[in-house]
């Protein structure tokens, strides 16, 4: 199994605990609205352009509507039953590529968007998946940072992300890590190195 079924899975069983007017980490977003950006990536990538571009937004929207009109039990069904023969998310490279990181972290945007959360257990096997992910795509989710970055494990291991003036070293499990480096502040990774060094790091965007 990789990381992006296995979160596929987890996910919707959380939505099914969940429901669909829960609160997210995504802004203004309930679970039904989370749950059918995933379905428009997914099924009908034609229209996901609009998530970045905001003139191609109510493309976006019209394709959202089409399942969030959906009984809730039918929308979770459709994201579990994986990507539709025309997507190319059916490719597993893709898949994995895709979806490991996307669904992990929105997994914990439906498990954090209410206070008192806790991270879920570690997992060797997600964890190594998750601390690679971020070692691949870090200097892009950090790329607006004026200073230097270095991602580490509680364990010990870690990356240099970019150099720079100064340097911020950030320390977390690998799953927080990731988080933070999406832009999730309700993350438990801590941030080290001069107080100006880090609130020059901490003014700027993370993420995509």
């Amino acid at each position: 199994m990789s990381l992006a079924s296995d979160e596929r899975a987890a996910i919707c069983d959380e939505l099914d605990r969940s429901g669909p007017d829960r609160r997210t980490l995504c802004e203004e977003w309930t679970t039904r609205d989370l749950l059918a950006h995933l379905l428009v990536r997914e099924r009908q990538p034609w229209a996901a352009p609009g998530i970045f571009v905001p003139a191609l937004a109510p493309i976006t929207e019209r394709a959202a509507n089409t399942y969030t009109s959906l009984p809730w039990p039918e929308m979770i069904s459709q994201l579990r039953s994986g990507p539709p023969a025309w997507s190319p998310f059916r490719i597993a490279k893709v898949d994995e590529l895709g979806n490991g990181a996307e669904f992990f972290v929105h997994h914990e945007d439906v498990r954090r968007g209410e206070p008192g959360w806790e991270p879920r257990p570690a997992d060797p096997k997600r964890d190594a998946q998750l601390w690679a992910t971020l070692i691949g795509s870090a200097r892009m989710l950090y790329r607006h940072s004026p200073v230097g970055v270095v991602v580490r494990r509680v364990s010990g291991e870690q990356h240099v992300v970019k150099t720079g003036p100064g340097v911020v070293t950030l320390v977390g499990e690998p799953g927080e890590l990731v988080l933070h480096a999406f832009g999730r502040d309700a993350a438990r990774v801590a941030l080290t190195g001069d107080p100006a060094d880090v609130a020059a790091f901490s003014a700027v965007q993370r993420g995509a």
